[in-house]
């Protein structure tokens, strides 16, 4: 159950994050193209696109890492590029790279990070305390951080993050390389922090994360895409609608299904199939019109001898219609 979030940008409270026109320039690279979105309080905003989409640059220009070659964005009321020293103390940053000093302990990270943040002797200590616990560290605290496992060196890692309790929050991919437990873990204390009213700009490129945030902007090419719930995303992003096929075996299968979207000759006409790909042991296939492809594509793999189980009619998956947003038009 994803968190409830507040409303978007009122008059008494206006939206944590706001970004207008955001664009960012490399030479003659475009690596974010005139982006606007906001965020609202307590929101888990997902930002969903493939390595090199500019999910990354985003972050670091809202975070004054990097200035904008044009447009602007606000973070707390702040403007990055000219107040980043005032802003950090509200906020919070995970990056990918999970910034961990590995020869100190668990205890010793989380001290160094709520020493930098200027907390006082007192409160780190009621913070180391609360850190351990929500990262499942309590009776390793003097583990050194190297030691650790993936997972709590996550949780470790977004717990020096958040040690001088933000109000906004940007975790950038804080999940790659992680296995899917310590995943599933990882995002309980996201929705906890959006519980508490805290603001979440987290990066993926998971599907499976993508559909546990409130909102979705997909970014591709710099360019953001499409915006909305995952449910509103599946229901007016998706060009055509999607079969799944389950048959054997299934690289044969893609082998005919794919000559057969190209018009090879092999195979005869070309058929109607905008995508073709695999889902586990299944495969999906785009089509304009379900109902009117399913006995075609049925006899077409019957023909080149593959066993057909089923083809039938399947709502679109988040990655369905990612793949139907980016794919040219």
């Amino acid at each position: 159950m994803r968190p409830s979030g507040g409303d978007p940008g009122s008059a008494e409270q206006p939206p944590p994050i706001v970004v207008e026109n955001l664009t960012k320039r490399f030479g003659q690279f475009l690596a974010v193209d005139h982006v606007s979105f906001s965020v609202r309080r307590g929101e888990v905003y997902g930002w969903l696109g493939p390595n090199g989409a500019g999910k990354t640059t985003t972050i670091r220009m809202l975070l004054g890492l990097l200035k904008p070659s044009e447009g602007s964005c606000r973070v707390l009321g702040y403007d990055p590029a000219t107040q980043a020293k005032a802003m950090q103390a509200r906020v919070g940053y995970m990056s990918q790279l999970f910034t961990l000093y590995n020869d100190l302990t668990a205890a010793e990270n989380i001290r160094f990070y709520g020493q930098a943040y200027g907390l006082s002797s007192r409160e780190l200590r009621r913070r180391q305390e609360e850190i351990l616990q929500m990262a499942g560290l309590q009776g390793r605290e003097n583990a050194l951080t190297r030691d650790l496992s993936g997972g709590w060196k996550q949780r470790l890692a977004l717990g020096c993050a958040i040690v001088h309790r933000p109000q906004v929050v940007f975790l950038d991919e804080p999940t790659a390389g992680v296995d899917p437990i310590s995943r599933r873990e990882f995002w309980s204390l996201i929705y906890a922090m959006a519980g508490d009213g805290v603001t979440v700009l987290v990066t993926t490129h998971y599907m499976d994360e993508a559909e546990l945030c409130q909102r979705v902007g997909f970014i591709s090419q710099g360019r953001l895409l499409a915006l909305d719930t995952p449910e509103q995303l599946k229901r007016t992003q998706m060009r055509g609608q999607v079969l799944e096929v389950d048959c054997s075996p299934t690289d044969a299968a893609m082998r005919v299904l794919l000559a057969a979207r190209e018009g090879a000759p092999k195979e005869g006409a070309q058929m109607p199939f905008e995508e073709v790909a695999l889902y586990g042991a299944r495969i999906h296939v785009v089509v304009p019109e379900a109902s009117a492809t399913m006995q075609p594509l049925r006899a077409l793999l019957e023909s080149q001898g593959i066993m057909v189980q089923a083809v039938r009619w399947i709502a679109p998956t988040l990655e369905d219609v990612f793949i139907s947003v980016v794919r040219p038009r």
